[in-house]
């Protein structure tokens, strides 16, 4: 999960540099600006998990107190010049810490860590598996997603299986008003069209055989949220008719029930089928599609976006690392490879690939070779070169790490033992410190690309960090 983003508020240019620098370096996502500009950036984005205020100017006071006053319950963290003027008590009573700059990194952690989390979340999202990518397509699709997010108008998500419909669902409710509030997914395909009433709508003990409690249907428990009706073109044409009413009057009944429950949900809805030609096949109602397609949003096939499945892979190997179940990568040559097929299963079946070649190669380099056989037929020159995003991640071969993290037989014979002893847990300490900063140094303070160096886990080099002062 990403961490969350912090606000900068800083009109002091060095320090707001060496300040943001060293937050990317541990992975936060800051947003710098000066004093002048804080509120048009709170009016645009309030999810900020922290807000960091330079200290000085001669309003140094007012100036707080309008962000503190403006951000609501989210902590305020006042950066302080080590060594300069003292802090009025009136000012630190504002914010919730104060932390002398320049520091070192254990005891911004431990401020990190220790900062009171808002009431409502505030932590954005990494971006949703299958919506990786810069192409054409998928960008309309992002764009549309955030044109209609705000609204609770209701969305009909098209597109082939495994495009990742679920996913813009999804990113949909996360954007919205109801982020908070249950998101419940259905797939009307899955269920038998006699127990789907039951299943949407609820039911009263003794409704019908089997029935032996009450029980609260999709809507109910979606109440406030969103409720995604995946594969709505496989319903049955008598539910159709149930749900265009809850549609128009917000209202329902348990099945077995008189009492009318009233219903504050919004729908999204999600078929591969092409739901004009059901309709002309008298499949499905004219009047339900019209209710439903209030804001279309077409998912494009993964191969109408070959270019974004750099960005695919990148996204898949990520989220396979934080998941602890191992990592792949892939040479130039295997995604060229990669980019000439087809992808009948789309970004479904692109992940299950990643997955799979994680587990027979693991943490090794996958050349063409070691692609399943249904990819041999493809015909890649030899020597083509493939723009990677971050390809840094992925780029260093174990057999390179180990090059690099054994040290060769002349720096080993050129360590000798003092007479006096040695402090062998020290000086272990020590040397680890100095590799894990050349590391970072060499990375330019990026922890994944320092922890492939160091072979090691991102999350074990974090830990390091926490408890070392590498600086």
């Amino acid at each position: 999960m990403a961490l969350p983003e912090i606000l900068l508020i800083d009109d002091n240019t060095t320090r707001s540099q060496q300040v943001e620098g060293i937050l990317r370096f541990l992975e936060y996502r800051v947003e710098t600006v000066a004093s002048s500009d804080f509120e048009a950036v709170l009016r645009e984005e309030d999810s900020f998990g922290a807000v960091f205020v330079g200290s000085g100017g001669e309003k140094q006071a007012s100036m707080i107190k309008m962000v503190t006053d403006s951000v609501g319950d989210i902590p305020v963290v006042l950066l302080v010049d080590a060594g300069g003027a003292q802090v009025v008590s009136a000012i630190q009573q504002m914010v919730n810490k104060t932390l002398e700059w320049p520091t070192i990194y254990p005891l911004l952690i431990q401020l990190l860590d220790n900062l009171p989390q808002p009431v409502r979340s505030t932590k954005k999202s990494l971006p949703d598996k299958g919506l990786a990518g810069k192409s054409r397509a998928i960008q309309k699709t992002r764009a549309q997603i955030d044109q209609v997010a705000k609204s609770d108008a209701t969305v009909l998500i098209l597109g082939e299986s495994g495009t990742g419909k679920e996913v813009v669902a999804q990113a949909l409710h996360r954007a919205s008003s109801r982020r908070d509030r249950p998101f419940v997914p259905v797939n009307c395909g899955a269920i038998p069209g006699e127990l789907l009433e039951s299943e949407l709508f609820g039911h009263e003990k003794g409704a019908f055989t089997g029935a032996l409690t009450s029980r609260q249907g999709r809507f109910e428990m979606a109440e406030g949220g969103t409720l995604f009706l995946d594969e709505i073109g496989d319903m049955p044409m008598p539910m159709q008719v149930k749900l265009l009413r809850v549609l128009q009057e917000r209202t329902f009944e348990r099945v077995g029930s008189n009492k009318t429950i009233h219903c504050d949900v919004r729908i999204i809805a999600a078929t591969h089928r092409q739901l004009e030609q059901e309709i002309a096949e008298k499949r499905f109602r004219e009047d339900l599609f019209y209710r439903l397609n209030v804001f279309p949003i077409d998912v494009p096939a993964l191969r109408d976006r070959a270019e974004d499945i750099p960005y695919l892979i990148n996204d898949l190997v990520a989220r396979m690392e934080a998941a602890n179940r191992g990592t792949v990568s892939l040479l130039p040559r295997a995604i060229a490879t990669l980019m000439q097929h087809n992808w009948p299963g789309n970004v479904r079946e692109l992940s299950n690939l990643i997955e799979r070649l994680a587990i027979i190669s693991p943490d090794a380099s996958v050349d063409v070779g070691d692609l399943p056989e249904k990819f041999q037929a493809y015909e890649v020159p030899e020597g083509i070169q493939i723009s990677m995003p971050e390809k840094d991640i992925h780029s260093v071969s174990p057999a390179e790490r180990e090059t690099l993290a054994m040290p060769s037989p002349g720096a080993v014979a050129a360590v000798h033992l003092p007479e006096h002893g040695i402090d062998l847990k020290e000086y272990l300490t020590d040397l680890e410190n100095e590799l894990i900063r050349q590391a970072l140094e060499e990375c330019n303070g990026v922890v994944a690309h320092a922890a492939k160096l160091l072979n090691m886990r991102r999350t074990t080099l974090v830990e390091k960090l926490r408890k070392s002062d590498v600086a």
